[in-house]
């Protein structure tokens, strides 16, 4: 199943792109995914328990994809 991957911020500007596009075996969850884009180059940036939303809205690491989602990782957010 294809998912598409958003990065925000930093993460897009460490690896290089907005999006990523992940061909991923069914079942697959958002922590399948972020581990996969962990293991591509310069991937190792990302925190091993970053904030995650699956089409648009705030999901755990264990929340099992289907085909067409999009998967964000979020930076870390400061305000002020």
């Amino acid at each position: 199943m294809q998912i598409t991957v958003l990065l925000f911020a930093s993460y897009a500007d460490t690896l290089g792109a907005n999006s990523i596009a992940l061909d991923l075996h069914p079942g697959a969850t958002a922590g399948d995914a972020l581990d996969h884009v962990r293991s591509l180059a310069n991937g190792g940036v990302l925190p091993s328990r970053p904030m995650l939303a699956v089409n648009e809205r705030y999901a755990r690491r264990e929340h099992v994809l289907a085909s067409g989602d999009e998967v964000a990782i979020i930076p870390p957010v400061a305000g002020g």
